[in-house]
């Protein structure tokens, strides 16, 4: 989030979503530490969800960004050439990605856990 907040991630409405999303999963992670229970591991695997789409939709944004960039610069660019200079462009296409991971790792640590058990008739 540092990172972010250095780069000046925060020009547009869209560049805060990370931002936000990963002080949704700060808060989350504390209050989960905190006083766990159903109501906040439920919480916590919801904002692990949202990290996920959240990575997903800032990889479509950063790649289509570099696309635009790319035309800009030539225009004859198409198929794998153009692919190939947005995912190398000016704007990390993948770096997104880190968040969707976070997600996944946050909800692999759910999968387990002891307040994922549904009860039936008060028993685990």
């Amino acid at each position: 989030m540092t990172e972010l907040l250095l780069i000046d991630h925060t020009e547009t409405r869209i560049q805060w979503i990370p931002i936000v999303v990963l002080l949704a999963g700060l808060a989350s992670c504390i209050w989960t530490a905190m006083r766990p229970g159903k109501a906040s591991f439920r919480t916590f695997q919801a904002i692990m969800t949202i990290f996920i789409v959240a990575g997903i939709a800032g990889l479509y944004f950063h790649y289509a960004g570099n696309v635009e960039f790319a035309i800009e610069r030539d225009a004859t660019l198409s198929g794998l050439k153009l692919a190939w200079k947005s995912l190398r462009g000016a704007t990390p296409a993948l770096a997104p990605g880190a968040l969707a991971q976070l997600g996944l790792l946050g909800l692999a640590y759910t999968y387990t856990h002891p307040a994922a058990r549904r009860t039936v008739n008060g028993e685990s």
